[in-house]
């Protein structure tokens, strides 16, 4: 594809919340009024691939000049990953940490939490084996109880959890280890979700944390609304969003 053409098409979609098929479809044909169908989707797949766009529902996108969420991990979370993949090689997991949210919340907290979700055969296990073999603070499924005065009083507690069936997971690489990290659609899913665990984090501090994903990374609606039906809340997060950033979901598709 000419490069002049792709440079043209940024220009006419870089300032839309979000464009559909039909809009690129009618793009294409001003320079190739014969394109067929077949050819397109072959463009389409080009245009991802170059991350020129972003799907972020079923035939919506974004031009993808927004940047791939890749948060710092810590030391601490390399060494649970370590340990997970040298004793269970096959299972699937994820972890994530509160710290990643102060690049949204207008508040920064001084509540550090790691949060490692593992499938439910494999939860006592991973939580035994950890907790002999690290010397941190390990939780396993704590209830509010445990959450107000102990885990309030843990400089760094490491909370170990079922993972939901099908949760949005992405992988990180490095020389340290493989990290299978929670996504940024799934971690404002478990924000409401686990409210309990992450109390520090709602009410206004919730609207600033969605307005500043929204606005700085791709989010994919379609992969957030599905995971979020399966925790059981995915009306609550439509409702919130619409309460709080006006008109958004109008732009947005999804199933």
């Amino acid at each position: 594809m000419p490069k002049i053409i792709e440079n043209k098409l940024i220009q006419a979609f870089k300032d839309r919340s979000s464009f559909d098929r039909d809009a690129l479809y009618n793009f294409y044909l001003d320079f190739e009024p014969d394109l067929k169908e077949s050819t397109f989707s072959w463009r389409i797949y080009d245009l991802k691939k170059k991350d020129i766009i972003k799907t972020i529902g079923r035939g919506l996108y974004v031009i993808s000049y927004k940047p791939k969420y890749k948060p710092l991990l810590s030391d601490s979370v390399f060494k649970i990953a370590r340990k997970t993949n040298e004793r269970f090689e096959d299972i699937k997991y994820a972890i994530w940490e509160t710290q990643w949210l102060n690049e949204f919340s207008q508040h920064q907290t001084s509540n550090q939490m790691i949060v490692v979700e593992v499938e439910k055969e494999f939860v006592d296990s991973l939580y035994y084996y950890l907790n002999d073999n690290l010397r941190m603070d390990f939780f396993l499924n704590p209830d509010e109880k445990e959450i107000q005065f102990y885990i309030s009083e843990s400089n760094v507690p490491v909370i170990i959890k079922r993972l939901v069936t099908r949760a949005p997971i992405q992988k990180i690489k490095n020389k340290k280890a493989v990290v299978p990290i929670a996504t940024l659609e799934k971690i404002m899913v478990d924000l409401f979700a686990d409210e309990n665990l992450l109390h520090f984090y709602q009410g206004s501090e919730m609207v600033n944390i969605y307005e500043k994903i929204i606005d700085r990374y791709s989010i994919n609606f379609t992969k957030l609304f599905s995971y979020a039906k399966r925790r059981k809340k995915e009306q609550e997060i439509k409702q919130f969003i619409s309460n709080n950033i006006p008109n958004f979901l109008e732009d947005i598709k999804y199933d």
